[in-house]
């Protein structure tokens, strides 16, 4: 008889998480370090099943490691604390480069003239199963102190926004009282972060979150793990709601 996803997944989530795996999140992750023992836990059983489920790729001459795999898993798991998941089902392939990548892209202009650009990048996610990530950049994130973004995170909120099937700042929410507080809560926020980024005036969330609504929920969820006590502070209805929605309390910890 097949077994069951569900049973398979359980199976592997009770599988023993070795001490020094344990050890190597708490000496390079700080996040680690700060969650609480008992969703640690919980994260190391998620943990177990992306890395059995999800095939990471180096590029660019990368040789990808067990260290990679399981600092990249870490935030891929803190994502999934508490909530129902079914563990980013279009993601397939982590592509890992050695730093920051060069990518074309086509540009239109106000008066409809397309052009062709070279954008640097750090990180990508993509609806067709990629995500992308520079590992100097992965590094430099786990090196700042104080921590004001993660392209971990970041890339991560987007395969979460992209559950539906698009991307477009509103991941799929089962909760009916979130239904309702989210929209209001999210649109306001990002319509004060995109005022402050157009005049120019210093802001509590990256002004990279003003591009467009996908953008700011990526921005807005490194912020919710990265400074939770500010962001609770300085967008408490924000705040309130990526609580509701991640089922958790950075702020607490």
């Amino acid at each position: 008889m097949f077994q069951s996803k569900e049973r398979r997944r359980e199976r592997i989530r009770e599988t023993l998480f070795p001490e020094t795996w344990k050890q190597l999140l708490h000496d390079a992750v700080p996040l680690y370090r700060r969650l609480p023992a008992e969703d640690r836990e919980e994260l190391h059983g998620h943990i177990h099943v992306l890395l059995s489920e999800k095939h990471f790729e180096g590029a660019g001459g990368i040789e990808v490691t067990e260290g990679m795999k399981l600092i990249i898993c870490f935030h891929a798991a803190l994502l999934l604390l508490h909530r129902e998941t079914d563990y980013f089902p279009r993601l397939i392939t982590i592509l890992i480069y050695p730093g920051a990548y060069a990518v074309k892209t086509r540009t239109q202009t106000n008066r409809g003239v397309f052009s062709e650009v070279v954008e640097t990048r750090a990180g990508e996610s993509w609806t067709s199963g990629t995500l992308i990530l520079a590992w100097e950049d992965v590094e430099r994130d786990l090196a700042s102190n104080p921590a004001t973004r993660s392209v971990m995170l970041h890339e991560f909120a987007h395969q979460l926004d992209a559950g539906s099937g698009v991307m477009n700042g509103a991941p799929i929410l089962s909760d009916s009282e979130l239904r309702h507080h989210w929209p209001d809560a999210l649109s306001d926020a990002y319509e004060r972060l995109s005022q402050a980024t157009r005049q120019h005036e210093s802001t509590l969330l990256r002004p990279y979150g003003a591009k467009n609504p996908p953008e700011f929920f990526a921005v807005a969820t490194e912020a919710f793990f990265l400074y939770p006590v500010q962001l609770q502070r300085g967008e408490a209805d924000l705040y309130s709601a990526l609580c509701q929605y991640f089922k958790q309390d950075p702020a607490s910890w």
